[in-house]
């Protein structure tokens, strides 16, 4: 069975490219964004895809202006500086950056019903999912009837994942107010203790939801597939060939990995 991963197991906004607004002095100089329309929620690839399909959120009235991550601009410069690659990819995809936007439990909630399904049935079963609370919070989700997640699409099994999610934030075991101070390690510590969740999916969650700028996710397809394209002419790459590469990459390895995944979504749209 071919393995299917969702970029977009998160939120429904987490991997959209979106354009860059600088932060500067004034705020009446910083330009709105208008946000595309709802795409999709993404699927990892068979055999790859980066995220670029999304399902796009929006409340009423205008969007608000989108900012890059602190870090964006000096990490570009340090990997144009240290990598030939990059020194290619940034300026031609320069204009896109990660932003994190949802909360974290509908961000792994997302993930959880995402696994393993298409594109199409995750955005399906999400939806239906999502309708059933009164909010998509832990408690409003232990108050859920069994019979009603099945009856939207969840397997017995995506049900205890979820409900095992929804115990762990509501009984405090996973500790989101400290997150910031803690080490990628540790918040990858706590995530994988909830059923469901796997280091694969915690790296993402904390590329995509707390944009930590030095996640290198060495069982991603898209990154594996990615480093073989443009470092390797195509040629087969082992963990430990990916590990290399991205030694220049540091301190800056999410952002590298966003590049390569840029890169891949150039090379499916000249193939189309």
């Amino acid at each position: 069975m071919k393995k299917i991963v969702n970029y977009d197991l998160f939120s429904p906004e987490l991997m959209e490219p979106i354009e860059l607004v600088r932060p500067v002095k004034k705020l009446r100089s910083v330009k709105k964004i208008q946000l595309p329309e709802p795409l999709g929620p993404l699927s990892q690839p068979e055999p790859v895809k980066s995220p670029v399909e999304l399902d796009l959120v929006q409340q009423a009235g205008a969007a608000p202006a989108l900012i890059m991550p602190p870090y964006w601009t000096d990490a570009c410069k340090h990997l144009v500086r240290k990598d030939r690659v990059m020194k290619r990819l940034i300026p031609q995809f320069g204009n896109t950056c990660l932003q994190s936007r949802g909360d974290a439990f509908s961000t792994l909630a997302r993930s959880i019903v995402g696994q393993q399904i298409s594109v199409k049935a995750a955005q399906t079963v999400w939806h239906r999912f999502a309708a059933l609370p009164a909010e998509m919070t832990p408690d409003h989700v232990l108050r859920l009837k069994i019979d009603d997640m099945r009856a939207a699409g969840l397997s017995a099994r995506k049900v205890e994942y979820l409900v095992d999610l929804a115990i762990h934030f509501d009984a405090g075991r996973v500790h989101v107010k400290d997150w910031q101070a803690m080490g990628d390690e540790a918040i990858i510590a706590e995530l994988i203790a909830i059923r469901g969740i796997g280091r694969w999916t915690a790296e993402m969650f904390l590329m995509f939801y707390l944009t930590r700028p030095n996640v290198l996710p060495l069982d991603d397809v898209g990154l594996i597939n990615g480093i073989s394209r443009n470092y390797f002419s195509g040629e087969s790459v082992s963990r430990s060939d990916a590990r290399e590469v991205a030694a220049a990459w540091a301190p800056y390895c999410s952002v590298a990995t966003w590049y390569i995944w840029r890169s891949l979504d150039a090379k499916a749209a000249q193939a189309a």
